[in-house]
């Protein structure tokens, strides 16, 4: 981790020894046929490191999902600009709060911070923004800034000091330069307040509702506040919040215009599979009351879903507190009744009554279990715990 960083300083410092100026014109026919080596090198750079991302097991696996997220892409994107960029977004499955661009059209979102969105006008206002980063060539203006020099290398101080979830290490680990400073950091506070100004013309432009704009970021920093969780990603940390909604009710406040498209029943059909998904990369984390919260918002979208009511089950079980035992066993007993098929309720429910000192109901799931699922990868585990009880 430590090599991996290091050699991204000092790239970063041999690309900056070169250059000085800072002010570029947005992506046009004209500007992209003279765009200069330093640029052509980062986008050539950031092809490289997305064949290592997209090689890698954090690409979240949804065609249909993917189709999506690029059809409003394309939506909010400028006209003349498609001709030059072909943007492409595509989904990282990791809780935390995120998204992040490439100078050559990628974008990659979160499951995370897609998982939270209520609405097609919210992801829209996410996707303008990291677009207007990519348009208003914010990497190649980033990269030729010597001071941020100062500012990236803090920040790779940081990256080794508070990287300590697995989740959030592994895809650190696989970021090169373009993506570390992208992902962790972020632009500098112009450059935001540029991208919110010119992402909200696309996102008004292509006639979605002006008002859901600083929602989502409310949602996201109410939400942060509740866990009392601090994200270690750009999106989530708590002053950069703060300025998104204050840049959002600035440029309401000059408005007058009507609600417009929301497309929430569309949204919520299409990420429905990722709400859930998301939900038990949460409990993955320890993160209960967000999975928690996760797994409602999925179920108020398909009420009779078993997995959900089992991942309800894990989270009450492996939470522990007051009164969650039996919350677990009311959860697993309604998946069980759903779907009698699924068997990771069976063995849920054997843990617990495992761990409470009943033996005969823990043998009875345990050995649902298994005739269940003869195949289960955990049997020789689970058939341990069903010598214990038959040996006590």
């Amino acid at each position: 981790m430590v090599n991996v960083l290091i050699k991204i300083a000092l790239l970063l410092l041999l690309i900056l020894s070169g250059c000085a100026t800072t002010s570029l014109p947005p992506i046009t026919s004209s500007t992209f046929a003279t765009l200069e080596e330093d640029e052509k090198g980062l986008w050539r750079r950031s092809e490289e490191e997305q064949r290592i991302i997209n090689r890698s097991d954090l690409i979240y696996k949804d065609e249909e999902l993917e189709n999506y997220l690029n059809e409003i892409a394309r939506k909010l994107a400028p006209p003349e600009v498609l001709n030059y960029i072909q943007f492409k977004v595509k989904v990282i499955k990791n809780p935390y709060l995120n998204a992040f661009s490439y100078p050559n059209g990628v974008i990659y979102v979160h499951t995370g911070i897609l998982a939270r969105m209520d609405n097609e006008a919210q992801l829209a206002t996410l996707l303008g923004h990291e677009i207007t980063h990519i348009t208003h060539r914010h990497t190649v203006r980033t990269f030729r800034d010597i001071k941020n020099k100062t500012a990236f290398l803090a920040t790779l101080q940081v990256s080794l000091a508070v990287f300590k979830d697995d989740i959030i290490r592994e895809l650190v680990n696989i970021l090169g330069m373009i993506g570390t400073i992208a992902a962790i950091s972020g632009y500098s506070k112009k450059l935001e307040t540029e991208a919110d100004i010119e992402g909200f013309k696309l996102m008004l432009n292509a006639g979605y509702d002006p008002y859901e704009a600083p929602k989502l970021f409310f949602h996201l920093k109410k939400e942060l506040e509740d866990e009392q969780i601090k994200e270690p990603f750009f999106f989530g940390t708590h002053p950069r919040l703060q300025e998104r909604i204050q840049n959002y009710n600035s440029f309401l406040a000059q408005l007058q215009y009507p609600n417009a498209t929301k497309n929430t029943e569309v949204f919520l059909q299409k990420t429905k599979n990722v709400i859930l998904d998301n939900a038990f990369l949460d409990l993955k984390a320890g993160r209960f009351n967000m999975a928690k919260r996760g797994a409602e918002k999925y179920l108020s979208i398909k009420p009779d879903d078993a997995k959900a009511y089992y991942l309800l089950g894990e989270i009450h079980r492996q939470r522990g507190e007051k009164d969650d035992p039996e919350k677990a066993k009311e959860n697993y007993e309604k998946a069980i009744s759903l779907d009698p098929s699924f068997p990771d309720s069976y063995k849920g429910l054997g843990m617990i009554y495992y761990k409470q000192g009943e033996k005969a109901l823990a043998k009875k799931y345990f050995e649902l279990y298994l005739s269940v699922y003869p195949e289960a990868p955990d049997k020789a585990y689970i058939e341990e715990y069903l010598k214990t009880l038959q040996e006590r």
